[in-house]
């Protein structure tokens, strides 16, 4: 089943690129191929079973055999509830891109192939079981992204594509060498023939001296701290976002920021225990900086899909603190609030894009009153945004929650000021619904009312003489097909949020033996639960 995981989304993007002439044809079938990939994702999330072996459904082969290097695919709960994550969002972001209007000279075809490329690259990214090709993938998944950005993207994407790829090949390429270092180690301690198994590895270089741990801790977490991204590495992120096409910002925030938090479960911590322990303190100041500078940023933010990028840079402060907390409720509260963060984060952005289709502008100040008019928008919008703000009763609040309780007996002070972030979050959501969709008319909703143009105020001479711009086509609330994309994410939000157990019990064993990889133990435990490590 995972091997089918990894191959049909391949499948599909050579079967799509084939259908470049036919641009509806290729997006049936790119939505085909994106629904069989989902059904076999919760196959697998049926199939896996949280109290078994750590790694399942685990499959390998030779790769180069020389140097010990395999193709090996397997998932944990962490992995696992991933992959079902990418397998939502793709058809959804493909539903939701089916009359967007693409560059001149540019294809259906072209585009949903690349979409169904990444979702491939991605999907190994968080099952390979091999450091090596772990690395592999994590270079190669930026080259579909960088062309979806560069290609498809707005009037200043080929900034944005360079920019983004620079910071993360870099960054990849800084991790390559505590990949090398790491087979030389293995090969000392295994008489000769390194591997770059992780299993192998976790058993025979987690005890290295602590120097050389924080060595090799460094370069794995300036690439996963470019990809969450961390303050001050996250510069590339506002960028990317704000010039590409909606449903790719929605991958882009939504999938692969993840693999940078999930590295920090999946490597730093098993692999490098002592050093992991010995830089808390850099990584949670990091962390809570990120927060208070991604809300603050998000206030004062005038551009629509920059105000999603900065929000989800406080977030991933959040996801920081609780992995490094060394808690397993905050941990698991993390890996919670890495999935719950891209259904909200993603329906945020697809609501951000449906408005933005309507006013033909990604600026804030260009909408006012939209309520009057779309209903239906607005309370989508409302919906995607309380979530985002962790509201009681929504998916992302027990994650918020976990994360808190978690972290606040080994790192007190860092959740003190953590949560000055829940505040703002509060003032910057709500200040963009109402500036958006409360109020008078303005900008395009005015347009939208009065079935012409909005007026424009010319001030010139002895007084003051109105301009309008030609007629332009009413506002109309969400159709058939917006409401079948937007559906299962409300679903997903009010439904995790009152019976969050499905994903819990999924990573709760994997985080536990993350917790004892690291050689962590729970800081307040109770008989109901004890962090058991063998």
């Amino acid at each position: 089943m995972l091997a089918a995981l990894l191959l049909l989304p391949l499948v599909g993007a050579a079967v799509v690129t084939g259908l470049r002439g036919n641009d509806r044809v290729a997006k049936l079938t790119a939505l085909g191929f994106s629904l069989a990939e989902f059904a076999l994702a919760i196959g697998a999330w049926i199939a896996y079973a949280p109290d078994g072996a750590r790694i399942q459904q685990h499959f390998s082969f030779d790769w180069i055999p020389a140097f010990g290097v395999h193709i090996s695919f397997g998932v944990d709960g962490i992995a696992l509830v991933m992959i079902a994550v990418i397998g939502l969002l793709v058809p959804l972001v493909i539903g939701a891109g089916w009359a967007e209007k693409l560059p001149e000279g540019r294809t259906a075809g072209g585009f949903f192939a690349l979409i169904l490329l990444e979702q491939a690259l991605t999907v190994g990214v968080f099952a390979a079981t091999d450091v090596f090709l772990f690395y592999v993938l994590f270079e190669i998944m930026l080259i579909p992204m960088y062309f979806l950005i560069g290609s498809y993207g707005g009037a200043r994407r080929q900034y944005a594509a360079v920019k983004f790829f620079l910071y993360s090949f870099l960054g990849g390429l800084i991790m390559l060498a505590s990949v090398i270092a790491l087979y030389v180690m293995s090969a000392d301690e295994l008489g000769g023939q390194g591997t770059f198994d992780w299993a192998t590895l976790v058993q025979t270089v987690s005890d290295a001296p602590l120097s050389t741990q924080i060595w090799l801790f460094l370069g794995f977490f300036i690439a996963f701290a470019i990809k969450a991204p961390l303050v001050p590495l996250h510069t590339w992120l506002p960028d990317a976002t704000a010039e590409a096409p909606i449903g790719v910002a929605v991958l882009l925030v939504g999938i692969l920021d993840k693999v940078g938090t999930f590295g920090f479960l999946r490597y730093l911590l098993p692999l490098f225990p002592a050093a992991s322990e010995a830089l808390t303190p850099l990584v949670l100041v990091l962390a809570v900086a990120g927060v208070i500078y991604g809300s603050l940023l998000a206030v004062g933010q005038s551009d629509m899909k920059r105000f999603v990028a900065y929000v989800s840079i406080a977030h991933f402060g959040f996801i920081a603190l609780g992995i490094f907390a060394f808690s397993s409720q905050a941990m698991t509260g993390s890996v919670t609030y890495m999935v719950n963060h891209s259904i909200a984060t993603g329906m945020l952005i697809l609501v951000i894009g449906m408005v933005i289709a309507r006013g033909g502008s990604s600026r804030i100040a260009d909408y006012g009153g939209m309520a009057k008019l779309t209903p239906l928008l607005a309370g989508t919008l409302l919906i995607a945004g309380l979530a985002s703000l962790s509201l009681p009763g929504t998916s992302s609040f027990i994650s918020e929650f976990l994360v808190l309780v978690g972290s606040y007996p080994n790192a007190p002070v860092y959740t003190i000021i953590a949560t000055v972030g829940m505040v703002f979050a509060a003032l910057y959501v709500l200040w963009l619904y109402q500036r958006i969709m409360q109020g008078p008319l303005r900008g395009a909703a005015l347009v939208g009312a009065t079935g012409g143009a909005a007026p424009a105020t010319v001030e010139g001479g002895g007084g003051v003489a109105v301009a309008t711009e030609p007629e332009t086509k009413k506002i109309l609330d969400l159709n058939s097909r917006e409401k079948w994309v937007l559906a299962p994410l409300v679903l997903l939000i009010v439904g995790l949020g009152l019976y969050p157990k499905p994903v819990l019990a999924t990573v709760q064993p994997s985080v536990d033996a993350t917790m004892c990889a690291a050689g962590q133990t729970d800081p307040v435990q109770s008989a109901e639960r004890q962090l058991q490590c063998p």
